[in-house]
C-alpha cells in the first residue's frame, strides 16, 4: 500500500512548537505580528508612532505618541481580558491544530493545568474562532452532499428515526477536483430537512456554479433554483446506498467524523454547540495540506475575531 503524504506529512512537533512559543515573550510578539501585520496603528486616532509600557499586571502596552491611547496585543481579539499566559493559550491552541482527532475539554483541562471551566472556555472560543473563520467560504464545482445527524438512539426511548428528539440533523457537504479527489468540506447544522430550510443553507453553503450530486432526499433538489445543477441518485438506505461510488468521499468524512466524535468526547450538547464540534472537524480538515501552519493560522484567525464572553458562548446556536 502506498504512503498517503497528506497523513504523513511532518507538522509542527512539540520540540519545535516549545522552540517557537515557549515563553511569554516569543508568544507576545507572535500575537503583535499577527494583531497588525504592518504594524501597529493607534485605534483611536490612526497615528502609527508609539512606545512602550506596562499595565499594573506587567502586560505590555503600545501607547500612542500622538493621542496616548493604550493598548494591548490582547485587545479586540479572542483573548481580550485574559487572565491567563500566552503560553497557556498557545498550547492549547497546538494541542487543537496538531492531534488526529479532537481534544476534549478534559484532556485540555489535565494538559493545560487549568480548571475546567477554563478549559471549556479556551476551547469553545478557539471552536468559534474556527466556525467564523470557514464561514464565508461557498463550496463550487462537483460537490456530494448528504443528510446527517449528530446524537442518536438513548437508552430507554422509544422516539427513534429522523424525528428524534435527541438528534440534530446537519448536512455534510464535500467539494471534490476534477481528478475525484477531495478539496474541501462544509457541515452545517440545519433545522430541518425542509426545503424552506435547505434553500438557506444552500444559498450560505455553495457557489451558484456548483454541481451538487446527492442521494434521495427530496429538498436536494432545489438547489437548482439558485442555478446550480443537480445529479440525484435514488440509493435507499443501508450499507449499499453508503457504498455508492458517487458519495465516496462525502460517506467517508461522515465516517471520519463519527470517529473523531466518539473517541473524542463522552458526550456534548449538539443541539446548542453542534456547529462548533462540526466546524472542529471541518477546519482541520480543510487546511490538512499543510499541517505545520495550521497553529499560525489559528493564531491569525485568533487575533481577527473579536472578543466572546462565557455568557454569549453558552448561548444557543441558531441552525442554518
Amino acid at each position: 500500500m502506498s504512503i498517503n503524504h497528506i497523513q504523513f506529512q511532518r507538522g509542527l512537533s512539540l520540540p519545535q512548537f516549545i522552540e517557537r512559543f515557549g515563553s511569554e515573550q516569543q508568544c507576545e510578539d507572535a500575537l503583535a505580528a499577527a494583531r497588525w501585520p504592518s504594524g501597529w496603528r493607534c485605534a483611536h486616532c490612526n497615528c502609527t508612532r508609539f512606545f512602550h509600557t506596562h499595565s499594573n499586571t506587567g502586560r505590555k502596552l503600545w501607547e500612542c505618541f500622538l493621542c496616548g491611547y493604550q493598548s494591548s496585543s490582547l485587545v479586540s481579539t479572542v483573548f481580550e481580558h485574559t487572565k491567563l499566559p500566552l503560553t497557556t493559550w498557545f498550547l492549547a491552541m497546538y494541542l487543537m491544530t496538531q492531534s488526529k482527532n479532537a481534544v476534549s475539554a478534559l484532556e485540555l483541562k489535565r494538559q493545560l493545568g487549568v480548571n475546567y471551566k477554563t478549559a471549556w472556555l479556551i476551547k469553545h472560543k478557539l471552536l468559534r474562532v474556527m466556525e467564523l473563520r470557514d464561514e464565508p467560504y461557498k463550496l463550487g464545482g462537483r460537490v456530494e452532499i448528504d443528510d446527517a445527524y449528530l446524537g442518536g438512539e438513548r437508552a430507554g426511548s422509544c422516539n427513534g428515526g429522523r424525528g428524534a428528539m435527541n438528534k440534530s440533523a446537519f448536512v455534510a457537504a464535500v467539494q471534490t477536483c476534477p481528478q475525484g479527489k477531495p478539496l474541501f468540506m462544509r457541515l452545517k447544522l440545519i433545522s430541518g430537512f425542509t426545503i424552506a430550510a435547505f434553500k438557506d443553507w444552500a444559498v450560505e453553503n455553495l457557489q451558484s456554479c456548483a454541481h451538487v450530486v446527492s442521494d434521495g432526499t427530496a429538498c436536494f433538489r432545489y438547489v437548482t433554483e439558485m442555478g446550480a445543477t443537480h445529479e440525484r441518485y435514488v440509493t435507499g438506505s443501508g450499507r449499499a446506498g453508503a457504498q455508492h461510488p458517487s458519495f465516496k468521499w462525502v460517506n467517508t468524512m461522515l465516517g471520519n467524523l463519527k470517529t473523531a466524535i466518539s473517541g473524542t468526547y463522552h458526550s456534548i450538547d449538539h443541539s446548542k454547540y453542534g456547529n462548533r464540534y462540526l466546524a472542529e472537524f471541518s477546519y482541520r480538515f480543510n487546511r490538512r495540506f499543510d499541517l505545520a501552519s495550521l497553529l499560525p493560522r489559528l493564531l491569525n484567525a485568533a487575533a481577527t475575531t473579536k472578543p466572546h464572553t462565557l455568557r454569549t458562548l453558552r448561548g444557543s446556536e441558531a441552525c442554518g
